[in-house]
């Protein structure tokens, strides 16, 4: 069975859900052989996920120089070249598309960025210009380096004892020295770009977030924003869902307020389910919509929030 390299994404320590959702992927592909490359003290949380979600193999490499980037990177690099893996997975992110275009250089490797699917044959497919076009793609030297979005697909658990393999890591220098860390400011709801439902608003808020802040505390939901929202300094630009913002593909999303132009439908038209309320009837988010609902945002979303509520007391 083919071997398919999989770097663990985490911070700080903190396993990320795109892990359990990569791992998940790999397994349908061939045998998982899960990277994790951490600080001291912080490799317990990628064992557990990775017994969790099905690798046959696992490696953990402690980085040397703290660089989140380079030892990476290089870790990856001297496993595949002693394994030689059908296929390298990473997260899509800055930091994952970071690391892929540095490896796929140094093993001359092709790559591929934002799949959506992966296919048995390691084709991925890919929603590109601004979510107009679907294409399949593979690679056709070298062994694909490939980013997949998150919540491409859904994570699903399936125990094992992953054999621990030592790799000897030929480190290089970053030429980058880290002088100081600080931790993330994280807020009671989930991560944007991780989240399996989000709530967003846009120019029909008005700037009263308030009710969709509700439904999605309602929900477990993170929260998203429109460019128009956040360009009028209503919501923080580190929330808007885009084509210049994040790109998004929860399991359920719903769209409060938002027309639905064609910048904002790039970041989260891939969404599995898709709800908009809008008061106006012909706006072209509705066309994308699973579901719609023709009304003021100010009515329908709490009676949502309070209709949830109602189910989970």
């Amino acid at each position: 069975m083919a071997e398919v390299l999989v770097l663990i994404d985490h911070n700080a320590g903190l396993v990320s859900r795109a892990a359990g959702e990569l791992l998940t992927a790999a397994r349908a592909l061939g045998a998982v052989h899960a990277v994790a490359v951490v600080r001291a003290g912080e490799a317990d949380a990628s064992r557990a996920v990775a017994a969790q979600f099905g690798a046959a193999k696992l490696s953990i490499i402690e980085a040397v120089d703290g660089h989140p980037i380079t030892p990476s990177v290089d870790a990856l690099a001297s496993i595949a070249q002693a394994s030689s893996p059908a296929a390298i997975l990473l997260t899509s992110g800055a930091k994952g598309k970071e690391i892929a275009g540095r490896l796929a250089v140094r093993l001359g490797s092709g790559i591929i960025t934002d799949a959506i699917e992966l296919a048995s044959d390691f084709s991925a497919t890919q929603s590109i210009f601004g979510g107009s076009t679907v294409v399949h793609s593979k690679v056709t030297h070298g062994a694909p380096v490939i980013t997949v979005r998150p919540n491409a697909c859904e994570p699903v658990a399936a125990e094992s004892s992953p054999e621990m393999i030592d790799i000897p890591i030929n480190h290089t220098s970053s030429g980058v020295k880290v002088t100081s860390r600080q931790a993330p400011v994280k807020g009671g709801r989930p991560e944007l770009t991780e989240a399996s439902i989000i709530v967003s608003g846009g120019r029909g808020t008005n700037g009263d977030f308030g009710p969709v802040e509700s439904l999605a505390d309602a929900l477990g939901a993170a929260v998203g924003a429109s460019r128009a929202a956040t360009d009028a300094g209503w919501y923080p630009h580190s929330n808007q869902v885009g084509q210049t913002g994040k790109t998004v593909s929860p399991q359920l999303y719903v769209a409060c307020g938002i027309s639905g132009a064609i910048q904002h439908r790039a970041g989260m038209q891939t969404s599995k389910t898709i709800v908009a309320i809008n008061k106006d009837g012909d706006a072209p988010i509705f066309e994308l919509a699973d579901f719609g609902v023709v009304g003021d945002l100010f009515n329908v979303v709490p009676q949502a929030a309070a209709g949830v509520q109602a189910r989970k007391s």
